[in-house]
């Protein structure tokens, strides 16, 4: 009888191998772009969205080049001391390296970069384990979910969810029932309270209800000159940033690659 595929074995030596390979191309790849570039910024990401990131790049295709990965990984290609670092200054940079932050690299005028980046603002909704920026309450009677003001003023009007969602809705946490086939709240409840930490429950009810309280946007906090080899800080850290650390998982560093 053939040996069955599953049953197959995969030597973790081998991973390990792959895995260093991947992560040395990506600092050889990071390096070439210093060596391309003049500038270099490090950006700091507030509700990260991979689809947004992917806009940028789309946006500075042929005048830029973003890196977003593990935060080891870059600092370990731009240099930890003045010894190892690639060019002069970088070292000072790579201190930098913590929390949900990524590599810009573009040699285009500083301002108008800055100008491009504070520019960008993506109501999106909340995750859970988020810090709630709004206190949502629903009101008791049928259940509609809410319009946004491009809803609003484009004439649309508040539809009720259909009655095959009220199941989920009870499930979430809602005191829901069926009346003549309308999904109606017995009594007025709070779904969330500003300040407090989402949970999966009330992240999905945000989402159902179409309440966008996240916003992607982009800090540019540090710029090195390659000319100079300076490094000054730029923008204010966004606050509802993710903790510093090397939390970037190994999807991540895929994101690394254009």
């Amino acid at each position: 009888m053939p040996k069955s595929k599953r049953a197959k074995v995969v030597s973790l030596t081998k991973t390990e191998k792959k895995g260093r390979a991947k992560k040395e191309e990506l600092v050889q790849e990071i390096q070439e772009n210093l060596d391309k570039w003049k500038y270099l910024w490090i950006f700091e990401v507030g509700q990260m969205r991979n689809t947004y990131l992917k806009d940028i790049r789309a946006d500075w295709k042929g005048t830029g080049r973003l890196f977003f990965g593990r935060v080891s990984v870059m600092a370990l290609a731009l240099g930890t001391s003045s010894e190892r670092e690639h060019l002069p200054g970088l070292s000072k940079l790579s201190s930098h390296l913590k929390g949900q932050v990524g590599l810009f690299f573009t040699s285009w005028d500083i301002q108008e970069t800055l100008d491009y980046f504070h520019s960008i603002s993506k109501p999106d909704f909340a995750r859970s384990g988020s810090i709630a920026t709004q206190t949502f309450v629903v009101q008791s009677g049928p259940l509609c979910p809410v319009l946004s003001k491009v809803d609003e003023e484009a004439g649309m009007k508040q539809t009720p969810f259909p009655s095959s969602m009220e199941p989920l809705l009870r499930k979430l946490g809602l005191s829901t029932r069926l009346e003549r086939g309308v999904v109606t709240l017995s009594t007025e409840q709070t779904v969330c309270e500003k300040g407090k930490q989402l949970t999966t429950e009330q992240a999905h009810l945000l989402k159902l209800f179409g309440v966008r309280t996240s916003v992607f946007r982009v800090s540019l906090r540090y710029l090195w000159d390659k000319e100079t080899g300076d490094v000054k800080e730029q923008d204010p850290p966004i606050e509802d940033a993710e903790p510093a650390g090397d939390s970037s998982s190994e999807e991540d560093d895929e994101e690394m690659e254009d």
